[in-house]
């Protein structure tokens, strides 16, 4: 029977991304579905949503995405998902009290939704861009961030909200981290301590981005002897001030034998900040990176989730330099899986990206294990498995 099914989100398209394909598939199997999301944030979201068929209900976000000024402290930026959540509450209520869900579905970031279904006594159901939590996660993790300055009274603070807000979970920990039911939108090759992640709760699909059709596609270009080499470099849609990165980039791959470059450089970069673009190479603000892939022989990542996610599905050697902590745990798994190299973007140099790049790509073993894990993550199943359990939820 079609159902109405709410999916509550932030306005970041790191995370609007992974599950798109999934509402998309849930309005095709003729499901209603609206999404909750701030579409003034980041413009391309309305957009993104509307091409999936599901309604758009604007819900202001105070997050600070427009302009990318996120703290660097841990517990001021967890404040700030709170603040989000507390002032989103009363948004979501006006909607969804005189026309609720069968089902709501939520982003990690965006747990407000679950304070909202346990108040309507309705299902929930996490879907995680990210990886999980574990069976020691509250030890290995949760237990150092309680130790930082801040933190007590961050806690204090979600449980006075908790006790008022109508949910019916009033643990902060248990709320924030352990959701009843979770999709995980990553390969299970990608999530630390995967065996101890409780599969009753949490099924990996990995990821859904496969057939982003709104997006476009891309052709590889013909060369002289045939289609050339293609490598794609993208450091995703937030950390992407990397003027220098990208000029070291365009000295080591631009005019490289046999080799077609394709630079994604984000909306923080001026193009006149690259000097003089080889003729092997393209620049744009954003391409369309599942379909990229697709016709890549090699990827240069940031290691955000996303990116790793689509890399692998694709099955691609990559090269990657990350940003912040959680991209460095992503990269040193990449590693470990034996399809990635690690550069630093701080330490960067042409030659160095360069003679990775070729003896990455040389390597017989680094090809075997990546048609490996692409096979693996297709296993996984995506946005079809996905509705495929959503549906049985709602059963």
């Amino acid at each position: 029977m079609p159902a109405h099914i709410a999916m509550v989100g932030v306005p970041i398209l790191s995370h609007v991304l992974p599950g798109l394909e999934v509402v998309r598939e849930l309005v095709a199997r003729g499901h209603r579905v609206t999404y909750a999301v701030d579409p003034a944030v980041v413009p391309a979201v309305a957009e993104l949503i509307a091409g999936t068929g599901a309604e758009l209900v604007p819900c202001t976000s105070t997050l600070p995405v427009a302009d990318n000024n996120w703290p660097e402290d841990a517990i001021a930026a967890m404040g700030l998902f709170l603040d989000d959540a507390v002032q989103a509450l009363p948004q979501l209520r006006a909607v969804y009290d005189d026309d609720p869900a069968d089902l709501y579905l939520y982003d990690i970031g965006a747990y407000v939704a679950r304070a909202l279904a346990e108040s309507q006594g309705r299902p929930c159901l996490q879907l995680s861009p990210t990886f999980v939590g574990w069976r020691d996660y509250h030890r290995d993790v949760v237990a150092h961030v309680r130790k930082l300055p801040g933190a007590d009274a961050f806690w204090e603070r979600f449980a006075q909200w908790l006790a008022g807000c109508g949910a019916t979970t009033t643990d902060v920990d248990t709320f924030s981290g352990r959701p009843p039911r979770a999709l995980a939108l990553i390969p299970r090759a990608m999530q630390p301590h995967a065996e101890q992640v409780d599969t009753d709760v949490v099924t990996f699909v990995g990821p859904c981005s496969a057939a982003r059709a709104d997006e476009g596609g891309w052709t590889r270009p013909a060369g002289p002897a045939g289609a050339a080499k293609v490598l794609l470099i993208s450091m995703g849609s937030a950390n992407t001030r990397q003027a220098e990165f990208y000029r070291q980039c365009l000295a080591a791959f631009g005019d490289l034998p046999g080799w077609h470059v394709v630079l994604q450089i984000g909306k923080y970069t001026d193009p006149k900040e690259l000097g003089e673009i080889p003729a092997n190479v393209e620049v744009h603000p954003w391409v369309p990176q599942p379909a990229v892939l697709r016709e890549a022989d090699a990827f240069v990542t940031h290691a955000g989730m996303g990116g790793c996610g689509d890399g692998l599905l694709a099955g691609v050697p990559m090269l990657v330099a990350p940003q912040n902590m959680e991209q460095s745990m992503n990269a040193d798994r990449l590693v470990d899986l034996g399809v990635a190299r690690r550069i630093d973007t701080a330490e960067a140099t042409a030659e160095d990206l360069r003679t990775a790049l070729l003896d990455l790509t040389a390597d017989a073993q680094v090809a075997r294990r990546s048609a490996r894990l692409r096979a693996e993550v297709r296993a996984e199943g995506g946005a079809a498995r996905a509705a495929d359990l959503i549906e049985g939820m709602l059963a």
